[in-house]
């Protein structure tokens, strides 16, 4: 996410963190860069260069030339800046009773998928989601959504095979909900490749018919440019109350994030992050400016990791760790753990200082599955003593796993100096100073990285 633009700010003011003093051309040149970024970023023109001028008039104010650090102060007036234009602040759904929450969108954003997502989100919160199938074009849609209620344990009302009446299966959807005991209501809408008359005028009538709390645009940020036309349409004509940003964890440019909150004034409510239905985040235009700036993102690390893991578990693996009895159980829970979390590319794009590092020396996610293959096809006993594993278990091991004999020995050596270094409390440090870079070594004993 937002990693072209991230490298291309990093040399500006990198640049203008090695001035002692600042001159008006020095600005005026960095800001000359700045807009460049922003524009290959795929940010609208008529938001750079509002968002530009704003900058450099503070960027030239005496509060900045005059300062001790001029390079760091201009950074910190982008960064606030950057977190204006975002939003400000979170903005959180509107759930006052009735919680009807209505999704629109073109095909392909991932309106059925981000209907689920949003189900799971509101689950954490404590509430009884429901799921209502409104897209009457696409039949597999409507089977799209009934497998994600099973999947994700939330009741999904479906409509009747053949029905092409919208305002009908609304209807029939509000006495099911009657009796179900629900908190919030999210119907999935039909979408279409283009905006049409006909679309607009099907959702106008379904808006009017629910009196929805929210309407939420589901956009996918892959699409630039079009995705501020598209939500302009749909503002004009449905009354946006907040947008969904689909596909950030791509190699989305991310000028959609920065334009579509200025373009439309409606807040961004949500970003989707990966393909799990636990793929959801809630829009924080602080810390989503903070990873542009590559300033990672502490916060969103610390909720992920209280999310996934288990307080005794974390406790119990300390303690192992301390006494070097780190085996192939405890080495699968962590990769379960990490896989919870987003992964090790997501997770090390929002430690300060990673995510440039991490984008030279991508996660081979093959890889990664290999390896969990390889220790499933280990017998318990094994996993608690890996020297017992030679050559006829490695390659029972290699055969049930779908991989080489090569690979196990790989795996099975870099195991063995992990276990080395926790026994040395010098050599965990320097793996640990590896870990996060320092050393020069790459990611230490990882499998699937490097």
């Amino acid at each position: 996410m937002f990693n072209q633009l991230s490298d291309n700010l990093e040399g500006v003011f990198k640049k203008l963190r090695g001035h002692g003093k600042l001159s008006e051309k020095n600005i005026s040149d960095a800001m000359r860069e700045i807009r460049l970024a922003l524009l290959e970023a795929d940010v609208e023109f008529s938001v750079v260069k509002d968002f530009i001028a704003s900058v450099k008039e503070q960027a030239l104010g005496e509060a900045v030339l005059k300062s001790i650090k001029p390079g760091q102060q201009i950074v910190k007036v982008f960064h606030d800046e950057l977190a204006k234009l975002l939003g400000d602040d979170r903005s959180s759904l509107d759930l006052n009773p009735p919680a009807r929450i209505l999704m629109v969108g073109l095909n392909g954003a991932g309106k059925t998928t981000t209907s689920g997502k949003l189900a799971v989100h509101l689950k954490k919160e404590g509430r009884r989601p429901l799921l209502v199938a409104c897209d009457l074009y696409r039949p597999a849609a409507i089977d799209q959504l009934a497998q994600i209620g099973k999947q994700i344990d939330v009741p999904v009302f479906t409509p009747d095979p053949g029905e092409t009446d919208v305002i009908k299966v609304a209807k029939a959807a509000l006495k099911w909900v009657e009796t179900q005991n629900g908190t919030a209501v999210i119907f999935d809408t039909a979408g279409r490749q283009e905006i049409d008359k006909d679309l607009v005028a099907e959702l106008k009538k379904l808006r009017d018919f629910l009196d929805p709390r929210e309407v939420l645009l589901v956009a996918d940020a892959a699409t630039g440019q079009q995705a501020v036309s598209v939500a302009t349409h749909f503002d004009d004509a449905v009354g946006i109350t907040g947008i969904v940003l689909t596909k950030l964890d791509g190699d989305a440019r991310g000028g959609a994030a920065l334009s579509m909150r200025s373009v439309t004034q409606k807040p961004i409510k949500f970003a989707g992050t990966g393909e799990k239905m636990s793929a959801l985040e809630v829009f924080d235009p602080d810390r989503i400016a903070n990873r542009i700036l590559g300033m990672g993102d502490v916060v969103g690390l610390v909720e992920r990791a209280a999310e996934a893991f288990d307080e005794k578990e974390a406790t119990h693996m300390a303690d192992r760790l301390k006494r070097a009895q780190f085996d192939f159980n405890d080495f699968l829970t962590q990769m379960r753990m990490m896989k919870k979390m987003g992964g090790m590319q997501s997770l090390m794009g929002m430690i300060p200082g990673m995510g440039k590092q991490m984008a030279n020396m991508p996660v081979d996610d093959k890889k990664m599955a290999h390896t969990e293959a390889i220790v499933l096809s280990m017998t318990p006993k094994e996993r608690r003593r890996p020297e017992i594993i030679k050559g006829s278990r490695r390659k029972r091991i290699a055969l049930g796993s779908g991989t080489s004999v090569m690979q196990v020995n790989q795996l099975l050596k870099q195991f063995g100096m992990m276990r080395k270094m926790m026994k040395s409390k010098g050599k965990m440090r320097k793996m640990m100073k590896q870990f996060g870079g320092g050393g020069g070594g790459g990611m230490g004993g990882f499998p699937g990285l490097g």
